[in-house]
């Protein structure tokens, strides 16, 4: 292992730590949107029917497993979500993204991909943010389960 080896990394959890703050106060500020709440209805709003499995929520959304079950509560509680039982396995639920859900979605996008410029991509030319969307890509699918 090298010094870059390590600086990467470093680097790349000061930039996850100084970031996702700052973007989930700006969501919030501007749309009432806890960041946490953004990703979770973009999965929703992506998937096939726009619902998922709780399980396959927790593990494509960036909330941690044990807390994709408050958020989708908390979601659920603002009309943003719906959860089902799954008539094929009485133990999990499904999640569904509401029209209120998809509207709230809708309006937080602008907010949330002019965060994604202005304090990440606009730091790195075209073919920077390429190489860094690939080399993550590429540790990610490396990951088992991937």
């Amino acid at each position: 292992m090298t010094d870059t080896d390590v600086s990467a990394w470093a680097a790349l959890l000061r930039v996850h730590a100084a970031l996702v703050p700052r973007m989930d106060r700006e969501l919030q500020q501007a749309c009432g949107l806890p960041l946490t709440w953004y990703d979770v209805l973009l999965e929703l709003n992506a998937a096939p029917g726009r619902r998922l499995s709780m399980g396959e929520l927790g593990e494509v959304a960036v909330v941690s497993r044990t807390r994709v079950s408050r958020v989708v509560d908390q979601l659920v509680t603002a009309g943003l979500v719906i959860r089902s039982a799954n008539p094929e396995d009485r133990r999990s639920a499904y999640a569904e993204i509401t029209d209120d859900g998809r509207k709230r979605l809708r309006e937080a996008a602008p907010v949330y991909l002019g965060a994604i410029e202005r304090h990440y991509t606009s730091r790195m030319t075209a073919a920077e943010s390429r190489t860094v969307a690939s080399a993550l890509e590429k540790v990610l699918a490396a990951l088992p389960g991937a």
